[in-house]
C-alpha cells in the first residue's frame, strides 16, 4: 500500500498564478498516488482566485480547495495540515502559491520519507530579492536568542512532515499562530526529533507583488520575539507541572 501525500497550498489572492501552480504540484499528487490530494486553502481572497481554483477542481480530480476567512499565511497553513491530518494522510507537504518553488524537487525529499519525519528545503539558491533573505535572517537571529539553536532556514514553504509526528506539534499551537513552520522547526529540534534539509531553488515570485518591506521586516521580527517568548514560557510551565 503507498504513503498518501497532502499537499498544502495556503492561497491569499494570487489569481496570476494559482493556476499554474495548482496543475504543477496536482501532477505531484497523482504520481504519489491515487489516495493523495492537493488541498489549497483560499485564505479569503478578494481577487479570482477562487473561482479559478473551483474551475481548475471540475478538470483534476485530486485537487480539493478549502476556503477560509482572511487570517494570514499563518493561520491557512494550520488550517490545511489539520485538515491533512483529519483525513488521513500519511504524509503533509507544504508550498507556497506564488510559483517560487520547484515541483520536481520536491521527490529528493519523498524518497527519504522513511527515515526522518521532518524535511525541509534550505533555500541555497534564493531569487527572491533582499527584503526576504532578510526576514530569514532576522528570524534566524531571534531563534538563536530565544531558543538557543541555529535553525539554517525556519519558515521555508517546502516541507514534507510525517503525520504522526505533525499531529503532536499542531497540539502545541494556537489556531490562527502566525508563524507555524518556523515554531516547528524549533520544536523538533528542541525535541530531538530528526530534521533534514535539502537545498532547493527558489524562484522570484511569478506574477502579482511582493509584500515585503523594511518596516514590515521589522513587524515580523518584533511579533516573532514575543510570540517565541510566550510560547517558550508556556512550553516551560507545562514541564514543570
Amino acid at each position: 500500500m503507498r504513503d498518501s501525500l497532502y499537499i498544502v497550498i495556503p492561497a491569499y489572492n494570487e489569481e496570476m498564478n494559482i493556476e499554474k501552480t495548482v496543475e504543477e504540484w496536482h501532477e505531484i499528487a497523482v504520481r504519489t498516488g491515487r489516495d493523495s490530494r492537493l488541498v489549497v486553502v483560499n485564505d479569503g481572497s478578494r481577487d479570482r482566485t477562487g473561482e479559478v481554483l473551483e474551475q481548475c477542481a471540475r478538470r483534476l480530480p485530486q485537487l480539493i480547495p478549502l476556503y477560509k476567512e482572511n487570517g494570514g499565511h499563518g493561520a491557512a497553513v494550520l488550517f490545511g495540515y489539520r485538515y491533512a491530518v483529519e483525513h488521513g494522510a500519511d504524509y503533509i507537504f507544504q508550498t507556497d502559491s506564488d510559483g517560487q518553488t520547484v515541483p520536481e524537487e520536491f521527490w529528493q525529499l519523498w524518497r527519504d520519507r522513511a527515515h526522518c519525519g521532518l524535511l525541509i528545503g534550505d533555500r541555497t539558491k534564493r531569487q527572491d530579492g533582499i527584503g526576504r533573505v532578510a526576514v530569514t535572517r532576522v528570524l534566524r537571529l531571534v531563534l538563536r536568542v530565544r531558543f538557543g539553536i541555529f535553525v539554517k532556514d525556519a519558515n521555508t514553504p517546502f516541507r514534507l512532515m510525517r503525520s504522526g509526528e505533525l499531529s503532536q506539534v499542531l497540539r502545541l499551537l494556537p489556531e490562527n499562530y502566525n508563524l507555524p513552520n518556523v515554531m516547528m522547526s524549533v520544536i523538533y529540534q528542541k525535541r530531538g526529533w530528526e530534521t533534514r534539509w535539502y537545498p532547493i531553488t527558489f524562484r522570484p515570485r511569478q506574477g502579482g507583488k511582493n509584500s515585503i518591506n523594511i518596516r514590515r521586516i521589522v513587524r515580523i521580527g518584533w511579533q516573532a520575539w514575543r510570540d517565541f517568548g510566550a510560547l517558550r514560557d508556556a512550553a516551560e510551565r507545562r514541564e514543570n507541572e
